[in-house]
Parts: structure tokens; sequence; C-alpha cells
């Protein structure tokens, strides 16, 4: 027998969204469908974040398998992070043999027949955040870079640069060395290198 949690969420900005709108219907389709409710998770809180606290205990249940599937009215009201975040937290429950299904949105489930074609969908869609991203990242410091801004760490010292060399021909690791000078490895690669 299958054993589902009810996951529900409504935020004070929702328009039309209740807890009473939600909930009914998915205790309905669970059982309908012959499921046993291992829980309901009920909020009332932005789907913007992840530290949503009944987000995070669903997913600590999830790990320790104490339910099949999470069923939710729709992957809005599951996440509003963007597709990056959702898209890693579909594949997070299903890495852990958890499986997921929208009630509204029949495509959106773990065992559905359009199922690789969403995740294909929703990973194209994070490909596109993550360059968006990016892009307005990069446009964001160019105006300070043209000022005249220099972006990135403090440049280190002459003193530690020779410091880092010496330590180097002394025959450390860089990792050696970037633990005696309380450094990223990186850091130390990177003026090594230089």
């Amino acid at each position: 027998m299958t054993t589902v949690a009810l996951y529900a969420r409504v935020s004070t900005k929702d328009k039309g969204q209740s807890m009473e709108n939600q909930l009914p219907e998915l205790r309905r389709f669970a059982q309908a469908h012959g499921y046993t409710i291992y829980k309901e998770y009920v909020e009332h809180e932005s789907g913007g974040t992840g530290k949503r606290s009944e987000f995070q205990v669903l997913f600590a249940d999830a790990h320790q398998r104490r339910f099949d599937t999470v069923l939710f009215w729709s992957l809005d009201r599951f996440s509003r992070e963007g597709a990056l975040p959702t898209l890693q937290y579909l594949n997070q429950l299903q890495g852990w043999g958890v499986g997921y299904k929208s009630l509204t949105e029949q495509y959106l489930d773990s065992v559905g027949l359009f199922q690789d074609a969403i995740i294909s969908l929703l990973a194209t869609l994070a490909k596109q955040e993550r360059i968006r991203l990016s892009e307005r990242t990069k446009a964001g410091m160019a105006p300070r870079r043209a000022e005249g801004v220099r972006m990135g760490p403090p440049a280190k010292s002459a003193a530690v640069i020779a410091q880092l060399q010496e330590l180097k021909k002394g025959g450390l690791s860089n990792y050696a060395i970037s633990k005696r000078l309380g450094l990223s490895a990186s850091t130390v690669a990177k003026y090594l290198v230089a």
C-alpha cells in the first residue's frame, strides 16, 4: 500500500488559495486511490524560500523514507523559488526513493508518462535561470569596474606571496600551505602559479 505525505501551503499574499480548497481535495484524492496518509504538512508562509518549517520537516521525513510519495496541490504551492531549486528538490526526493505528484498538474508525476519530458523541461529552465543570474551579476558589476573598483577579494601582500613561495620551495603541498597560512587552497594555487 502506498503511503503519502500531503503538503499544503498558502501565504498571506495568495488570493483565492486557502487550506480549505487544498487539503480536502488532497485527502479525497488519496482516499480515492487507496493511499494511506502518513502526515499533513501545512504552512502559511511564502514559497520563495526553502527555509519553511514544515517544508524542512517534510524533507527530513522523506530522507527517512517515512512515506512513498509527496502529494501537493500544484508546483507553485510546493515551491516558488524558481526552476533550479525546485528541480533540485524533486531530484532530492527521487534520490531518496520518494515520488511526487501534483494534484492539479497531471503531467507532474514522478511515475507518470511524461516524467522524463517534464524533468528535462525543468532542467532546461533551471539552466536558463543560471545563465540569466550570471548575466545579471556581470551587468551589475560592469559599472563598478568602469569606475575603477576592484572586484573580488583583496590582493595578498608581497610578504604573504614570498611566504607562500618559501613554503612551496620547502616541499609543502598547496593544501599544507593553505592550512598553515589560513588561506584557501585556491588562493595558494593562484599565487603560486602567477
